[in-house]
């Protein structure tokens, strides 16, 4: 029988003797032996938040073998749960249930749970093994690859964490048929800066197919998660903390981080402030004379196909822009770095951005 899109796929980030496999397909959670192979040792605790956790903790619980201590922890939902406080709560649970040096810890739920747990595993004695079971679709195509795990502060998004890989991802399709047509939206935000950064072709294809991925057919589902998903391993594998080409999976991160930390964690969801923040950086691409007038057109016409904001918010300033964006951890030396498009497919760092170009970017860009 022919393979089909609808049949588990599997895909490796290639990090030599960390190396380690992505599987997708629908039903995966809960396969019987499908997570075993990565376990650690005989201590397992899966952490989930309290949305995941009534839909989709018992299924996975179910997939791990007999014979293990399984311990659970489940925290509350939401951005703003992504702190230190929330990450003590997990080294509090494993010290309190006497766990050792070869446990493993299980992230079930979106980017907020994923990044907070391998913070968590990449410090808790030391370093222990976690694996990736992401349930958005921002999770299963960006932030579950890569290893990149940590923690939200005040002054900005992710400034404390550090590079920690998983053992394996699982990404089970059919968990995107509970995801709220917002969270949706704000996961294809990160498909489409894989096309935007990497891949014209893909671009072109997502613009064809955006109103079957927003109405979830699993296959156009699973092709978009694949491809996205090996484009992340091929970068990471070339870069694995970001010493250059990585950093180009920041499109629009660098506005968009600006806008989350100004307006409150969880106010804007990740995405939709990445996918105004791709169309700033468009804009100013076009504004330095790389894009054309129609490029800029076609990023925002495949922005607002995937119900994703085109504006900024009304109470933020240009001068609340640079402020934050001064914090991001891509800069050196004060210079401001920012990923931007030298043409639809093809993305690059640059760090020469005239001042008052950006400064007059960032004021006329629309409010909303």
């Amino acid at each position: 029988m022919s393979e089909t899109l609808t049949d588990p796929r599997s895909l490796e980030v290639a990090l030599g003797s960390r190396s380690y496999p992505i599987h997708i397909g629908p039903g995966l959670l809960g396969d019987p032996g499908r997570l075993t192979p990565y376990l650690a040792g005989q201590q397992v605790m899966i952490v989930t938040n309290e949305t995941v956790a009534p839909l989709y903790l018992e299924r996975c619980r179910a997939g791990l073998p007999a014979g293990l201590e399984v311990r659970e922890l489940v925290l509350p939902d939401g951005e703003a749960t992504k702190s230190l406080a929330s990450v003590e709560r997990i080294w509090d649970a494993l010290l309190e249930a006497g766990f050792n040096r070869r446990c493993t810890l299980i992230a079930l739920g979106g980017g907020v749970i994923g990044d907070m747990v391998g913070f968590a595993a990449a410090c808790y004695q030391r370093g222990v093994a976690f694996i990736q079971v992401p349930t958005t679709l921002l999770a299963q195509v960006d932030s579950s690859v890569g290893g990149k795990t940590g923690v939200n502060h005040p002054l900005g998004k992710n400034m404390i964490g550090a590079f920690w890989q998983p053992r394996a991802v699982l990404v089970d399709t059919d968990t995107l048929a509970t995801l709220p047509p917002r969270e949706l939206s704000a996961g294809l935000a990160e498909v489409i800066k894989y096309g935007l950064i990497r891949d014209a072709e893909f671009l072109a294809w997502l613009e064809e197919s955006m109103p079957a991925l927003r109405a979830l057919e699993t296959p156009s589902l699973t092709r978009a998660i694949e491809r996205s998903c090996a484009l992340k391993a091929e970068i990471v594998a070339e870069d694995e903390t970001e010493q250059g080409v990585r950093a180009l999976l920041n499109l629009g991160h660098t506005f968009g981080h600006a806008i989350e930390a100004h307006q409150g964690y969880g106010i804007w969801l990740h995405g939709e402030a990445v996918g105004a923040g791709m169309l700033m950086a468009a804009e100013l691409s076009a504004r330095l004379g790389w894009l054309s007038a129609e490029q800029v057109a076609r990023t925002r016409a495949i922005i607002e196909a995937a119900a994703l904001p085109l504006t900024a918010p009304a109470d933020m300033s240009a001068e609340d822009f640079l402020v934050r964006m001064r914090l991001d951890k891509k800069n050196i030396n004060s210079r401001l770095r920012l990923i931007l498009l030298r043409e639809l497919g093809e993305a690059c760092v640059h760090d020469a951005t005239p001042p008052e170009l950006l400064g007059d970017l960032l004021a006329s860009f629309p409010r909303a």
